[in-house]
Protein backbone atom coordinates (compact mmCIF):
# COMPACT_ATOMS: atom_id res chain seq x y z
CA UNK A 1 0.00 0.00 0.00
CA UNK A 2 1.60 3.41 -0.83
CA UNK A 3 2.52 6.38 1.43
CA UNK A 4 0.85 9.27 0.23
CA UNK A 5 1.88 12.36 1.47
CA UNK A 6 1.87 16.05 0.36
CA UNK A 7 4.45 18.77 1.07
CA UNK A 8 5.44 22.75 -0.03
CA UNK A 9 7.54 23.20 -3.15
CA UNK A 10 10.89 23.60 -1.00
CA UNK A 11 11.71 20.25 0.00
CA UNK A 12 9.84 18.61 -3.26
CA UNK A 13 13.22 17.24 -4.64
CA UNK A 14 14.83 16.19 -1.50
CA UNK A 15 12.05 14.46 -0.89
CA UNK A 16 12.22 12.64 -3.94
CA UNK A 17 14.95 11.45 -3.51
CA UNK A 18 14.41 10.26 -0.02
CA UNK A 19 11.53 8.77 -1.08
CA UNK A 20 13.02 6.98 -3.77
CA UNK A 21 16.11 5.62 -1.45
CA UNK A 22 13.58 4.55 1.09
CA UNK A 23 11.42 2.60 -1.60
CA UNK A 24 15.00 1.20 -3.07
CA UNK A 25 15.44 -0.68 0.33
CA UNK A 26 12.39 -1.81 1.45
CA UNK A 27 10.29 -1.91 -1.26
CA UNK A 28 7.53 0.50 0.40
CA UNK A 29 5.59 2.63 -2.55
CA UNK A 30 5.92 6.52 -1.73
CA UNK A 31 4.27 8.86 -3.42
CA UNK A 32 4.53 12.98 -2.51
CA UNK A 33 2.84 15.52 -4.39
CA UNK A 34 4.45 19.28 -3.87
CA UNK A 35 2.30 21.78 -4.34
CA UNK A 36 2.82 25.84 -2.71
CA UNK A 37 2.80 25.77 1.42
CA UNK A 38 -0.48 27.28 2.10
CA UNK A 39 -2.40 25.46 -0.25
CA UNK A 40 -0.65 21.96 0.81
CA UNK A 41 -1.95 23.30 4.28
CA UNK A 42 -5.30 23.68 2.95
CA UNK A 43 -5.70 20.60 1.54
CA UNK A 44 -5.63 19.07 4.37
CA UNK A 45 -7.36 21.03 6.40
CA UNK A 46 -10.02 20.50 3.95
CA UNK A 47 -9.74 17.13 5.03
CA UNK A 48 -8.39 15.90 1.85
CA UNK A 49 -7.22 12.41 2.70
CA UNK A 50 -2.83 11.96 2.39
CA UNK A 51 -0.87 9.42 4.96
CA UNK A 52 2.04 12.34 5.94
CA UNK A 53 1.95 16.04 5.41
CA UNK A 54 5.44 17.75 5.40
CA UNK A 55 5.56 21.44 5.84
CA UNK A 56 7.44 24.22 7.41
CA UNK A 57 7.29 23.70 11.31
CA UNK A 58 4.82 26.08 12.26
CA UNK A 59 2.56 24.70 9.90
CA UNK A 60 2.71 21.76 10.56
CA UNK A 61 2.32 22.62 14.33
CA UNK A 62 -0.97 24.01 13.18
CA UNK A 63 -2.13 21.20 11.65
CA UNK A 64 -1.70 18.97 14.82
CA UNK A 65 -3.73 21.47 16.65
CA UNK A 66 -6.66 21.34 14.83
CA UNK A 67 -6.67 17.86 14.79
CA UNK A 68 -5.22 17.05 11.10
CA UNK A 69 -2.44 15.82 12.02
CA UNK A 70 -1.63 13.30 15.40
CA UNK A 71 -0.04 14.77 18.49
CA UNK A 72 3.62 14.06 18.94
CA UNK A 73 4.03 12.96 15.38
CA UNK A 74 6.02 15.53 14.47
CA UNK A 75 9.56 14.77 12.76
CA UNK A 76 11.81 17.49 11.88
CA UNK A 77 13.62 16.73 8.78
CA UNK A 78 15.71 19.97 7.02
CA UNK A 79 16.83 23.59 7.59
CA UNK A 80 16.88 25.35 4.94
CA UNK A 81 17.99 28.90 4.30
CA UNK A 82 16.99 31.87 1.85
CA UNK A 83 19.03 33.00 -0.64
CA UNK A 84 18.84 35.68 -3.60
CA UNK A 85 18.88 35.56 -7.31
CA UNK A 86 19.63 37.54 -10.14
CA UNK A 87 19.10 36.82 -13.82
CA UNK A 88 21.67 35.24 -15.70
CA UNK A 89 24.48 37.94 -16.56
CA UNK A 90 22.42 40.50 -14.92
CA UNK A 91 24.69 42.68 -12.64
CA UNK A 92 25.37 41.34 -9.49
CA UNK A 93 25.19 43.47 -6.35
CA UNK A 94 26.88 42.90 -3.23
CA UNK A 95 24.80 40.95 -0.24
CA UNK A 96 27.39 40.30 2.20
CA UNK A 97 25.88 42.46 4.90
CA UNK A 98 22.39 43.06 5.54
CA UNK A 99 23.58 47.02 4.71
CA UNK A 100 24.32 45.37 1.49
CA UNK A 101 21.42 43.49 0.94
CA UNK A 102 19.05 46.83 2.17
CA UNK A 103 20.37 48.69 0.03
CA UNK A 104 20.53 46.09 -3.02
CA UNK A 105 16.44 46.07 -2.27
CA UNK A 106 16.01 49.23 -2.47
CA UNK A 107 18.44 49.80 -5.84
CA UNK A 108 16.27 46.77 -7.29
CA UNK A 109 13.56 47.81 -9.84
CA UNK A 110 11.19 44.74 -8.70
CA UNK A 111 11.83 42.27 -5.71
CA UNK A 112 9.90 39.47 -5.88
CA UNK A 113 9.19 36.46 -2.85
CA UNK A 114 7.20 34.01 -2.06
CA UNK A 115 3.96 32.76 -0.44
CA UNK A 116 5.85 30.87 1.90
CA UNK A 117 7.59 31.19 5.44
CA UNK A 118 9.95 33.80 3.13
CA UNK A 119 7.52 35.44 2.33
CA UNK A 120 6.47 36.05 5.52
CA UNK A 121 9.98 37.58 6.95
CA UNK A 122 10.81 39.34 4.10
CA UNK A 123 7.84 41.42 4.63
CA UNK A 124 8.74 41.60 8.21
CA UNK A 125 12.61 42.25 7.57
CA UNK A 126 11.18 45.49 5.02
CA UNK A 127 8.88 47.12 7.72
CA UNK A 128 11.46 46.46 10.32
CA UNK A 129 14.37 48.51 7.74
CA UNK A 130 11.49 51.43 7.46
CA UNK A 131 11.37 50.73 3.34
CA UNK A 132 7.99 48.71 3.07
CA UNK A 133 6.50 51.79 2.06
CA UNK A 134 9.30 52.78 -0.48
CA UNK A 135 9.13 49.67 -2.45
CA UNK A 136 5.66 48.21 -2.08
CA UNK A 137 4.73 48.93 -5.91
CA UNK A 138 7.83 46.98 -6.79
CA UNK A 139 7.37 44.11 -4.96
CA UNK A 140 5.91 40.84 -6.39
CA UNK A 141 4.37 37.94 -4.80
CA UNK A 142 4.86 34.88 -6.45
CA UNK A 143 1.63 32.54 -6.73
CA UNK A 144 1.66 29.81 -4.96
CA UNK A 145 3.71 26.44 -6.51
CA UNK A 146 5.42 29.08 -8.79
CA UNK A 147 9.37 29.33 -8.27
CA UNK A 148 10.36 32.92 -7.57
CA UNK A 149 13.20 31.97 -9.75
CA UNK A 150 11.01 31.78 -12.54
CA UNK A 151 10.13 35.25 -12.79
CA UNK A 152 13.84 36.24 -12.39
CA UNK A 153 15.01 33.97 -15.33
CA UNK A 154 12.21 35.56 -17.51
CA UNK A 155 13.27 39.18 -16.48
CA UNK A 156 9.93 40.16 -14.99
CA UNK A 157 11.64 41.05 -11.87
CA UNK A 158 14.88 41.81 -10.90
CA UNK A 159 15.66 40.48 -7.29
CA UNK A 160 14.31 37.60 -5.85
CA UNK A 161 14.10 36.16 -2.68
CA UNK A 162 13.64 32.56 -2.08
CA UNK A 163 14.67 28.96 0.11
CA UNK A 164 18.43 27.78 -1.54
CA UNK A 165 16.70 24.60 -2.49
CA UNK A 166 14.38 25.86 -4.81
CA UNK A 167 16.43 28.76 -6.80
CA UNK A 168 19.50 26.08 -6.73
CA UNK A 169 18.68 24.16 -9.73
CA UNK A 170 16.90 26.42 -11.96
CA UNK A 171 18.39 27.74 -15.44
CA UNK A 172 18.72 31.10 -16.72
CA UNK A 173 19.34 32.97 -12.56
CA UNK A 174 22.61 33.79 -10.88
CA UNK A 175 22.15 32.68 -7.02
CA UNK A 176 23.83 35.58 -5.24
CA UNK A 177 24.30 33.55 -1.42
CA UNK A 178 22.27 33.15 1.32
CA UNK A 179 21.17 35.87 3.54
CA UNK A 180 24.10 36.92 5.68
CA UNK A 181 24.31 35.83 8.79
CA UNK A 182 22.60 38.80 10.90
CA UNK A 183 19.25 38.56 8.72
CA UNK A 184 19.10 34.81 7.88
CA UNK A 185 15.85 33.05 7.28
CA UNK A 186 16.39 29.54 8.38
CA UNK A 187 12.86 27.86 7.88
CA UNK A 188 12.58 24.30 9.64
CA UNK A 189 10.69 21.96 7.21
CA UNK A 190 8.85 19.15 9.82
CA UNK A 191 6.74 15.88 8.52
CA UNK A 192 3.95 14.71 10.46
CA UNK A 193 1.83 11.39 10.57
CA UNK A 194 -2.26 12.84 9.13
CA UNK A 195 -4.93 11.73 11.15
CA UNK A 196 -6.32 10.80 7.97
CA UNK A 197 -3.97 7.88 7.16
CA UNK A 198 -4.74 4.09 8.42
CA UNK A 199 -1.12 3.31 8.69
CA UNK A 200 0.68 5.21 10.89
CA UNK A 201 2.98 3.17 11.75
CA UNK A 202 4.40 2.80 7.75
CA UNK A 203 4.54 6.50 8.43
CA UNK A 204 6.25 6.80 11.11
CA UNK A 205 8.84 4.42 9.76
CA UNK A 206 9.41 6.31 6.49
CA UNK A 207 9.79 9.76 8.57
CA UNK A 208 12.04 8.28 11.33
CA UNK A 209 14.41 7.35 7.75
CA UNK A 210 13.82 10.50 6.97
CA UNK A 211 15.35 12.40 9.83
CA UNK A 212 17.82 9.71 10.05
CA UNK A 213 21.51 10.44 9.46
CA UNK A 214 21.49 8.55 6.33
CA UNK A 215 20.29 11.35 4.78
CA UNK A 216 22.36 13.68 5.59
CA UNK A 217 24.33 14.18 2.77
CA UNK A 218 21.37 13.95 0.15
CA UNK A 219 19.63 16.82 2.40
CA UNK A 220 23.35 19.43 2.13
CA UNK A 221 23.03 18.69 -2.00
CA UNK A 222 19.67 20.25 -2.25
CA UNK A 223 21.09 23.44 -0.18
CA UNK A 224 20.03 22.46 3.51
CA UNK A 225 21.26 21.05 6.10
CA UNK A 226 20.06 18.71 8.71
CA UNK A 227 17.62 19.50 11.33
Amino acid sequence: MTITGISSMATRLVLAELAATYTRQTGQAVAIESVGGVDAAKRVQAGEAFDMVLLAADAIDKLIASGHAMAGSRVDLVQSPVALAVRAGAPQPDVASESAVRQAVLAARSISFSTGPSGVYLTKLFERWGIAQAIAPRLVQAPPGVPVGTLVARGDVELGFQQLSELMNLDGITVLGTLPAEIACITTFSGAVCTTTSQAQAVRALLAFMASSETADAKRRHGMQPA
